[in-house]
């Protein structure tokens, strides 16, 4: 279900790509869940896939380790999503292209070796959009902080909530 939640280290470098794309389409989500074949579901163990892609890193894990045992429920339920998807497998320079979670939205790790001529093919399409972003990763217990400005003193981010201590990280605030 996702709630049990083992800290690692950034998977990516900061500046690593990744693109968003994602149809106008809904799915819900009750009907993938109603769609999906359990005897179907993978049965590769999640830490044994979590040490993976921590040890060969994940760009250079093969694709087979991606697994996400909604996407043929979602692809059953709206056909043009597996074909959205695998056009997306032809770009050049994408290393890994997968849907997330329950759909609609596919991520591609890598960036486009002609960002130009994706972007015509698949944000000018209609009832697509595309999302470029990259990865920052900042250190343990700081909040996020633009890597291009210099770090903001105390003053300058005012007062920190009573609840808050001198000292503590995000994750105990």
């Amino acid at each position: 279900r996702g709630e049990i939640m083992t800290p690692i280290d950034p998977p990516l470098p900061s500046g690593a790509k990744l693109s968003i794309v994602k149809p106008n389409l809904g799915l819900s989500t009750p009907k993938v869940f109603k769609a999906l074949d359990y005897d179907q579901l993978s049965t590769e163990d999640p830490e044994m896939l979590r040490d993976l892609f921590l040890t060969e890193g994940v760009v250079n894990t093969a694709d087979k380790f991606y697994i996400n045992d909604l996407e043929q429920p979602a692809f059953d339920c709206l056909p043009q999503l597996k074909a959205l998807k695998d056009e997306l497998l032809e770009v050049e320079g994408f290393d890994h292209v997968m849907m997330s979670g329950s759909g609609t939205s596919i991520f591609c790790i890598g960036e486009p070796a002609d960002k130009d001529a994706f972007m015509n093919e698949f944000n000018d399409r209609d009832g697509v959009s595309v999302f470029n972003a990259e990865f920052i990763n900042r250190e343990e217990g700081c909040w996020f902080q633009d890597p291009t400005q210099p770090l903001a003193t105390a003053e300058e981010i005012g007062d920190v909530p009573a609840h808050i201590e001198d000292g503590m990280t995000a994750e105990e605030a």
